[in-house]
């Protein structure tokens, strides 16, 4: 089913601009991509959806490696196959790994320094915004979601529940709620 929202989806020009924009998303994302992948890619570069990033958030969140890459290669693949895998994968990588290679020689010499803890954990402050961010923003596609939105949200507090707070191992919440979610889901959709 097409949506209004489907119709103004833009499809990338090259591979080589795939690159360009995930270099540019990946130089962006400090503490993480998540929060600036889903501005650039759905409301800027418009080649996802809403429901499409979701979708293809949750398959690169039970694949094993960093989500934003598992990410980049489906849409690389998605538009430009194997080419586009490598592209968006590069753009994420390449540029970022040159700065992070320089970061860790100089932080080597200013590791003891206080005020290098003072922004670390200012940092990651940030990091925690951005994500939370994000999950705003998405919360209004579940509302389409087969479940149903009372349900994607019990699902969703309890593996804040499990994880955050009772410090439960990531595996096992995926696997365990992961699978009754899954379960669930084909239970309604076969409604």
């Amino acid at each position: 089913m097409t949506t209004a929202s489907d119709i103004a989806l833009r499809r990338p020009d090259s591979a080589w601009q795939m690159f360009r924009v995930f270099t540019l998303l990946a130089l962006q994302g400090f503490g993480g991509v998540l929060a600036v992948s889903q501005r650039e890619l759905v409301e800027r570069q418009r080649w996802l959806s809403r429901d499409d990033f979701l979708a293809i958030l949750s398959l690169g969140q039970i694949l094993p490696g960093p989500n934003i890459v598992n990410m980049g290669l489906v849409i690389g693949q998605r538009f430009f196959g194997w080419r586009g895998a490598l592209a968006s994968v590069g753009g994420l990588l390449a540029l970022p790994l040159c700065i992070v290679m320089a970061l860790a020689i100089g932080y080597t010499q200013i590791s003891h320094m206080p005020a290098m803890a003072g922004a670390l954990r200012g940092m990651g402050v940030v990091a925690a915004g951005l994500v939370a961010a994000t999950a705003f923003k998405l919360v209004g596609a579940l509302r389409g979601n087969a479940m149903g939105f009372a349900l994607c949200l019990l699902f969703a507090v309890l593996a804040f529940v499990m994880v955050g707070w009772l410090r439960w191992p990531l595996v096992w919440v995926v696997l365990g709620l992961g699978g009754t979610a899954i379960a669930a889901a084909r239970w309604r959709l076969r409604e």
